[in-house]
């Protein structure tokens, strides 16, 4: 089995209005129009059986409606292979409410995105919400690192991640991009083996820009094959999840990396997809 831990669409109507200008702001080019169709075109062509929708809510109005389309998609999911989580926004007075409808709904976890939401994520607001999510067994995925759509943000930097992991000890939190894109040696040092999951999103191959990069160092360093392996097997590769940020990575090219990165057999088998499923209780 196959799961890609970390894909992103939109409505049709929106997608063609969403993707380029968030590929502008970010100087990236996409691999799919973010639509759903063309995902679960990717899906067949890469032999992903499984791909998570990891909607991000930027004002906390939008949170009840991305709540509910989750809940919409996740009715089709043995149809169509995706699997929504929820999202929450960390000025949503009702966050309380909001958590309890999601568990009801039967949503396996939520989304925050410390940059896109503008609130570091080891902020009370952001602490609360999380061991809220945890109250009720559900998974939570933060962004980690660096954002290449927010140039210079640090709200989700490997020290804010620790002193999250210290505050309120969750036990089902992701890290995306490896526990903290471009920050490979922080996330070294503060994180690697502790108890929680990191996914491969965006974190190697390369990326595509559409002008000549003039990111920092931090901002445009993906792991090299070494690193990777390197980094996963500090960590534990019973804690790594596939993951490709779909649109912004190709699921394709992405698991072919990961072929190309010296993992043991049984290592690959839990990236690709037994972690996942362990996690998602699939």
């Amino acid at each position: 089995m196959i799961i890609d831990f970390h894909t992103h669409t939109f409505p049709s109507e929106l997608a063609f209005k969403t993707i380029p200008k968030l590929a502008q702001a970010g100087n990236i080019v996409p691999y799919t129009d973010g639509t759903k169709h063309q995902l679960i075109q990717s899906m067949k062509e890469s032999a992903v059986d499984y791909s998570v929708l990891l909607p991000i809510a930027t004002r906390p109005a939008q949170t009840e409606k991305l709540n509910r389309l989750a809940a919409e998609t996740n009715q089709t999911t043995e149809e169509t292979g995706l699997l929504s989580f929820g999202t929450l926004h960390p000025d949503n007075e009702d966050y309380k409410e909001q958590i309890r409808q999601i568990a009801d709904y039967g949503i396996k976890g939520v989304k925050l995105h410390p940059c896109y939401q503008d609130l570091e994520m080891d902020d009370i607001r952001m602490l609360r919400i999380v061991y809220c999510i945890q109250e009720y067994g559900l998974i939570t995925i933060f962004h980690a690192g660096y954002d290449v759509g927010f140039p210079g943000c640090r709200a989700a930097m490997p020290e804010r991640c620790l002193h999250l992991i210290e505050e309120i000890h969750p036990r089902r939190l992701v890290l995306a991009h490896m526990g903290g894109w471009g920050c490979w040696d922080e996330v070294s040092e503060k994180l690697a083996g502790l108890d929680v999951w990191f996914d491969t999103a965006f974190s190697i191959g390369e990326i595509r820009s559409y002008t000549p990069n003039t990111r920092s160092r931090e901002e445009s360093q993906m792991l090299t094959e070494a690193q990777l392996r390197k980094l996963v097997r500090k960590h534990g590769a019973d804690r790594v999840l596939f993951g490709t940020d779909s649109p912004w990575g190709s699921q394709q090219e992405t698991l072919e990396k990961l072929e190309q990165c010296g993992f043991t057999e049984k290592e690959l088998k839990m990236i690709k997809g037994e972690n996942a499923a362990r996690l998602l209780n699939l």
